[in-house]
């Protein structure tokens, strides 16, 4: 009977022993099993796309994505699941491949595209977990620039505004306005300097009545003086 116990144990010991290297090896199995899951979000959509899927967030959040470019950063629920490969498609831009991911880990997934493109499709490759689909978790679009463009165009009008009021200048500067320009400076010009005497005309006959008896005055020395150096003259020779 010993024997037979023996025995029995042995067998027992053996079928506890499969038990345990199958319980213990399947986890590790399907641990390293890939699979493949959908984006939660619907397609398709641009990173401006405002329906409440996927906020938009600064350049600084989606890293590693070029200025030119609208960011997209993708992310797995739960902390036991991580990205094998993630297959995106944009409008325009055709489809990418993305293998490298983080940061911080590799549930993370970024990716840029045109400004403006459509996204429209995203399959995800994972391992770990037991996910159904993944998330957009933000978008980063290319920051708006339409402040510059507005800047320019104020400039050209000055310029047309500038060019139109030469060229009316330069047109009648060849004749009317170069005649006119010259008779009224010297109406002004001839205003003015009457304006001071012609406005007193009384002024003007006080002149010309204090200067004609100057002259008479002064003729009349003249002769006086002549006669009578004449005289001296006679008076002397006599």
């Amino acid at each position: 009977m010993d024997y037979c116990l023996m025995r029995t144990l042995i067998r027992a010991g053996a079928l506890s022993a499969v038990a345990a290297v199958t319980l213990f090896s399947a986890p590790a199995h399907a641990t390293d099993d890939t699979y493949t899951v959908q984006l939660r979000q619907s397609l398709p959509r641009t990173s401006t796309t405002d329906d409440g899927g996927a906020p938009q967030e600064g350049r600084e959040e989606c890293p590693g994505i070029p200025d030119g470019q609208d960011g997209w950063h993708f992310v797995l629920p739960g902390n036991s699941t991580d990205f094998v490969k993630l297959k995106v498609t944009f409008e325009p831009g055709g489809q990418q491949v993305v293998t490298d991911f983080g940061p911080p880990s590799d549930k993370h997934a970024y990716v840029g595209s045109a400004p403006e493109a459509k996204l429209t499709s995203a399959v995800a490759e994972v391992k770990g977990g037991d996910l159904e689909l993944f998330n957009l978790s933000h978008t980063c679009p290319v920051e708006d620039t339409t402040p510059g463009t507005e800047s320019p165009t104020a400039s050209p009008s000055p310029s047309v505004s500038a060019s139109a009021s030469p060229t009316p200048d330069e047109t009648n500067g060849e004749e009317p306005t170069a005649s006119p320009s010259t008779s009224p400076s010297e109406g002004v010009v001839a205003g003015a300097s009457p304006a001071a005497p012609g406005g007193d005309s009384e002024g003007d006959l006080a002149e010309t009545g204090n200067g004609a008896p100057v002259g008479l005055l002064s003729a009349a020395a003249a002769v006086l003086l002549g006669a009578g150096g004449y005289l001296v003259f006679r008076r002397r020779k006599a």
